[in-house]
């Protein structure tokens, strides 16, 4: 009986013969028929193949020659990138003079009243802070945000608060313009002294811009009509 040696191409043996998981075979029959194999053994006169299915023992003679298939592995996945963030849509910022009709509306002011105000007290200006201490749009003192409950520099508290403010100073003297401006500009403890608008000069040159920039901007409203 002719025996077949098993052939082995050298420098994989060594791999072959312990079973590497990195390797696989390829047992060539004497028949030409191919079985796929993991790893094999050598029992004496026979051989064990180990494969996908299971294990198969052929006799020495009918194997023709072993092949090692090197398995290269693939290369790994990249990884898959950071998800981009999506950053909640940011509503555009409102306008002061938008802020300004807004509360007008709100507090049954006449807009152009409201933004003479605004004009003459800080030119529509959000940081403007004057020398005592009057924060932005409506220029409100600390003290009187505080009592409004509202954020000066928040401009929609700002401007909230001042025409809230206003409103309440127009009902508290009957409606006269002069003096609820002047008690915006100088305080209801100062109008109460003295009856009416105090003889300040500020005070006194704030009311008259106020009211002549109010008057202008009625004006010009009833002429675009």
């Amino acid at each position: 009986m002719l025996v077949v040696k098993l052939v082995i191409f050298a420098p994989l043996a060594v791999l072959l013969l312990t079973s590497q998981a990195w390797c696989a075979e390829q047992v060539v029959l004497t028949s030409g028929f191919r079985i796929r194999a993991d790893r094999h053994e050598r029992l004496g006169a026979r051989v064990k193949l180990y494969t996908a299915n299971g294990e198969i023992e052929l006799a020495a003679d009918t194997v023709q020659s072993i092949e090692v298939e090197e398995y290269v592995a693939p290369p790994p996945a990249p990884p898959a990138p950071p998800p981009t963030p999506v950053s909640p849509p940011v509503a555009p910022a409102i306008q002061p003079k938008a802020l300004l009709d807004q509360a007008a509306e709100k507090y049954g002011l006449p807009p152009e009243f409201l933004h003479s105000v605004a004009r003459i007290e800080s030119a529509y200006q959000l940081n403007a802070l004057s020398p005592k201490g009057a924060i932005g749009l409506m220029q409100l003192m600390p003290g009187t945000a505080a009592q409004l409950n509202a954020d000066p520099h928040d401009p929609l508290q700002n401007v909230d608060a001042g025409a809230r403010h206003l409103r309440d100073l127009l009902l508290q003297y009957g409606g006269s313009t002069h003096k609820a401006l002047a008690a915006y500009n100088a305080g209801a403890g100062a109008v109460q002294k003295y009856q009416g608008v105090p003889p300040y000069r500020e005070t006194r040159g704030y009311v008259e811009k106020v009211l002549r920039n109010y008057q202008r901007l009625t004006q010009t409203a009833s002429d675009g009509k």
